[in-house]
């Protein structure tokens, strides 16, 4: 079955119109300084494994699907990549001092992406496991909230995603522990041209024009003529909500789920 994902106007969405959060969010991790080896699980485009950069000697990025990687060498020119899933990581226990995925595991077996990530960690390693809401509010615009609910009924959501509820992960089973969660909210200047392109790179618009709902110059012109009115001073500040939990390798013994943090 062909993935929404499978898609090269996707792809190069995600690699060069995505607002700058994975980097704002892995600012709240509480890392010990730069590690030996990182691994991004369900990379996308690359944008999460540039993030990762800069807290980790060599970073691999790992992506299902290939056709996203079309531009991983602009996106994060010294890391490098992969093709793979969560539930088999194609590499060797106890290879990774830090592991991150960044809402990728909403697609996965939970139970068995989760066992994956401790095999690979090393024994005092750290994984990070994030998400973000979609830039649909402002504080200086209310109008982007009631447009973002318009969007949304015109491009519905495609079906598969299960976002995982932090405190009910299945970890005693995984061998791992929550060590610490916390909510962030990343504030974004945004022109109208780069909200534009943002919600046009949007999995909505992919999937209603791959259904054929809308046709990519469809799509283009509905959201350009119903956001002017939103944007009508050029820029707003766009706000986007989400969490970081901070996990372990669990002791040996230690069958607890975790402590909410």
């Amino acid at each position: 079955m062909t993935s929404v994902y499978d898609n090269e106007r996707l792809a190069a969405s995600y690699a060069f119109d995505r607002p700058p959060v994975h980097q704002q969010i892995l600012k709240s991790a509480r890392l010990q300084g730069p590690v030996g080896r990182a691994l991004d699980i369900g990379c996308g485009a690359g944008v999460s494994t540039a993030a990762l950069v800069p807290s980790a000697g060599q970073v691999i990025g790992l992506e299902p699907v290939p056709a996203m990687l079309a531009h991983r060498r602009s996106v994060a020119p010294s890391a490098r990549f992969a093709v793979g899933t969560a539930e088999a990581l194609p590499f060797a226990s106890g290879s990774f001092d830090l592991v991150a995925a960044a809402g990728s595991l909403d697609y996965a077996d939970l139970p068995s992406a989760l066992a994956e990530v401790a095999r690979v960690l090393t024994p005092d390693g750290t994984f990070l496991l994030y998400d973000y809401s979609k830039g649909r509010c402002s504080p200086t615009a209310d109008a982007l909230a009631t447009w973002f609910t318009s969007f949304e009924q015109r491009f519905p959501s495609p079906a598969g995603r299960r976002p995982p509820a932090v405190p009910g992960l299945p970890l005693a089973g995984a061998g791992l522990r929550l060590l610490d969660r916390v909510d962030v909210e990343v504030s974004v200047p945004m022109t109208f041209d780069g909200y534009l392109r943002y919600v046009l790179g949007e999995v909505n618009v992919a999937s209603a024009i791959a259904r054929g709902a809308d046709s990519a110059e469809e799509a283009g012109d509905w959201c350009r003529r119903t956001l002017a009115e939103v944007f009508p001073a050029g820029e707003l500040t766009v706000v986007f909500r989400g969490y970081l939990a901070t996990l372990a390798r669990a002791d040996p013994g230690d069958v607890s789920e975790g402590v909410w943090g």
